[in-house]
C-alpha cells in the first residue's frame, strides 16, 4: 500500500503476550510496515498493532486502531510502535480488518 507492507491477519487463541511476540517477529520479518494481529479467545477478541521504527513518523500504532475500535473497544496498553486492545464482542471483529487497511492508506497520503 503505497510502497509500505501492511500486514493483517487473524491468530486466534494466542494470549497476549503471544501475540505481542508474533507482532514483534512479523515486523522484524517484514522489515519495514504495519503489522494488524487480532485472535479471538474464550469470548473476546484482542487486537495488537505493530508499526516499524522507520514509519513511526508517518504511522502510529494508535492513529491505525483507533478509528477502528473508536465506539465499543477500549485501551489497554501502548506506545507509538504498537498498541494493544481488547473487546467482549468477538462478532464485530472481521468487518475491522478493512477499516484497519483503510486508516493506514490514509495516513500515508
Amino acid at each position: 500500500m503505497k510502497g509500505v507492507k501492511v500486514l493483517a491477519h487473524r491468530v486466534d487463541n494466542l494470549e497476549r503476550a503471544q501475540l505481542r511476540t508474533l507482532v514483534d517477529q512479523l515486523r522484524e520479518k517484514i522489515g519495514s510496515g504495519v503489522v494488524v494481529l487480532g485472535s479471538a479467545s474464550n469470548g473476546s477478541v484482542s487486537l495488537i498493532v505493530g508499526v516499524t521504527k522507520d514509519l513511526t513518523s508517518r504511522v502510529q500504532a494508535g492513529k491505525v486502531i483507533g478509528p477502528v475500535a473508536q465506539r465499543v473497544w477500549r485501551q489497554s496498553g501502548g506506545r507509538p510502535i504498537w498498541l494493544r486492545l481488547e473487546e467482549k464482542t468477538p462478532e464485530r471483529w472481521m468487518p475491522r480488518w478493512t477499516t484497519a487497511y483503510a486508516v493506514v492508506e490514509s495516513l500515508l497520503t
